[in-house]
């Protein structure tokens, strides 16, 4: 049978899609995915075409530079063999070298700087996108998908993308360009040593398609141990009190240990190969430089060439290498930012909840609500054919406290999910004086309730400002007395500085039943028509509960409120006791006509109170 949902486990963060697909898979919709990523970059077309001229521009004073260096280098060979050197028409060659290696850094640089607002401001938009989803994602997103999944698209996936976008664009307008250039360069200085340097090329590109289909397989493993070690230590961390309460560190060593050696086994593997690449390619390059020395000695030895036409074709076929990996490196490098960006771009197409925002049948005007709720025939359940409400039916007037109680798994805190909209129902209806929660938006619906869950919840703020949370605008005044009222402010007056002190990103520097009280303070200050507590006071002592249901009391006078209850003593008191069982109402009435039936609120009771 399936638990309620505030007892539900949320998925183990090591498992899933996070520990499937890895950022050196490929995309399934390659051209699909790249479509989308340039739809993000349409806004910035004209910095876009700054950016390809000045890459263009930069690229190519490169190109033509070694050839005015040859034009020099003729210059002198031909005043050594001649009649002197001419050192003006030098000087003007010089000149015009710096020139062209000046014009070539500041194009290099314009088109870097533009580049990186570009990217900056893309990623900008995918990331507050993507935050804006996940606000508006229903919670059977998150029961299904991982936490760590999403962290992976909104950090991992986006920074691949990110580098993409500042680097491997203007790479590979550089590396097109150069490859082009060059290539013309050379022909306008020989076709035959050309042809000759050019021979090497298949050879090249042979031996990186080679290195690439047998370290990629590595480099798949490199990232999913990457990911399961993550994982392992993220699990431990979070629960290192328990590993040390079980004495479990021994086998979370172990397990670290198998994780982190496949880790480096995959790692080295990965990188030796891939490192292979660059000297194998150099030693290709170096072949073809030999060819075209022997080649280009006999050209000038004939006088087909010049001594400065040599020089400069040699620099080209040094250059040749370097554009070429730089193509099939960018061309992996795609791959990988179009699995990263299919995985952000799967997250901004998953469906959102379904409200009414934007025109909403009614607006209920949270002072004005009375506080009647009618469940009518209610259905319900996590999963498609396994129903966790079958058939629920009560009505609370406006001012009762109901309590709603029952084993694990009956069905308490789903009823009150569902009150809040954040399932959809399988069938029924649930309204609230008489109008539809369908009809209402989720913001207006969810602002008349105030809740306090059996899980805390606290922010990495001050204690002040999580008191504040349902109330940006309370005074620090309407704070206090909150905290007052939820017997808090005494020892948040024994915390260093008080109100103002922070609480860590963990909540660990206040204990458990402490921050049960500043949500309960927050429910307070919220001041809602309809109180929702489930197992409000589940982490505090007996003399603080007995205390906070005295101002709870005070609270609920002329509220609905609902109660979820495991401890049966602290709903004596309530105006109406719901008792479910398998989804159902089995049992209703107060406190001690449910006794008198003898039923199984009593058993449930007596079971509590027994010797």
């Amino acid at each position: 049978m399936a638990k309620d949902l505030g007892e539900r486990k949320h998925p183990p963060q090591t498992g899933g899609r996070a520990a499937k697909m890895m950022p050196g898979e490929k995309a399934r919709d390659f051209k699909g995915t790249i479509l989308k990523l340039a739809g993000y970059l349409k806004p910035y077309k004209i910095q876009l075409t700054i950016v390809f001229f000045t890459a263009i521009l930069s690229t190519v004073f490169a190109i033509v530079s070694p050839t005015i260096l040859g034009m020099a280098t003729d210059e002198v060979v031909q005043g050594v063999m001649g009649t002197g050197v001419d050192y003006k028409a030098l000087l003007e060659i010089l000149m015009l070298l710096l020139g062209m290696y000046l014009a070539s850094w500041l194009f290099g640089v314009l088109q870097s700087w533009i580049m990186a607002i570009v990217s900056q401001k893309v990623i900008y938009t995918l990331r507050d996108n993507m935050s804006k989803k996940l606000d508006r994602l229903p919670l059977k997103y998150f029961d299904r998908v991982p936490y760590g999944e999403v962290q992976s698209r909104m950090i991992n996936d986006i920074e691949t993308v990110n580098q993409t976008l500042t680097a491997t664009i203007t790479q590979m307008i550089t590396a097109i360009v150069t490859l082009a250039g060059i290539l013309i360069m050379m022909l306008r200085i020989s076709v035959i040593m050309t042809v000759t340097a050019l021979v090497v090329i298949p050879v090249s590109l042979l031996v990186i398609k080679l290195v690439v289909s047998k370290s990629q397989r590595h480099f798949k493993n490199q990232q999913k141990f990457l990911g399961k070690v993550n994982g392992h230590v993220e699990e431990m961390y979070s629960g290192h009190d328990i590993v040390k309460a079980f004495n479990r560190e021994e086998m979370s060593e172990e397990v670290f240990d198998e994780y982190n050696d496949a880790l480096c086994e995959a790692a080295w593997k990965s990188q030796f190969l891939s490192g292979l690449m660059m000297p194998l390619t150099q030693f290709i390059g170096n072949l073809a430089y030999v060819l075209v020395c022997f080649l280009g000695g006999y050209l000038a030895l004939n006088g087909k060439v010049s001594i400065g036409q040599i020089q400069a074709f040699i620099q080209y076929v040094r250059s040749f290498n370097q554009p070429v990996q730089q193509v099939a490196n960018i061309a992996n490098q795609l791959q990988s930012t179009a699995a990263a960006a299919e995985r952000v771009f799967e997250l901004l197409d998953e469906e959102e909840e379904v409200d009414l925002d934007k025109e909403p049948a009614v607006v209920l005007d949270p002072e004005k609500v009375e506080g009647r709720v009618t469940f009518d025939h209610v259905k319900f359940g996590y999963k498609e054919n396994e129903p966790i409400i079958t058939d629920f039916s009560f009505e609370a007037r406006p001012g009762q406290r109901i309590a709603i109680v029952g084993p694990t798994g009956a069905g308490k805190t789903t009823v009150v999910k569902l009150l809040m909209r954040f399932y959809e129902l399988d069938g029924g209806s649930i309204s609230v004086d008489g109008h539809n929660i369908k009809d209402l938006s989720r913001n207006n619906l969810r602002a008349l309730f105030g809740m306090v869950l059996q899980e805390t919840w606290l922010n990495s703020s001050t204690v002040k400002e999580n008191i504040r949370y349902g109330r940006t605008d309370a005074t620090d005044e309407e704070v206090k007395a909150a905290a007052k009222a939820a017997h808090a402010h005494r020892f948040i007056r024994t915390l260093p500085k008080g109100y103002r002190m922070k609480i860590n990103e963990e909540a660990t520097n206040i204990s458990a039943g402490q921050k049960q009280l500043l949500t309960i303070a927050r429910a307070f200050l919220e001041d809602a028509p309809i109180l929702i507590f489930d197992e409000a006071t589940s982490s505090v002592d007996t003399r603080t509960e007995r205390q906070i249901q005295s101002a709870m009391a005070k609270l609920m006078a002329d509220r609905t409120s609902f109660i979820i209850a495991h401890r049966l003593s602290t709903i004596k008191d309530a105006d109406f006791i719901l008792v479910m069982k398998d989804g159902n109402i089995i049992e209703q009435g107060r406190h001690e006509e449910l006794l008198a039936k003898n039923g199984f609120y009593a058993e449930l009771y007596n079971s509590q109170f027994a010797e």
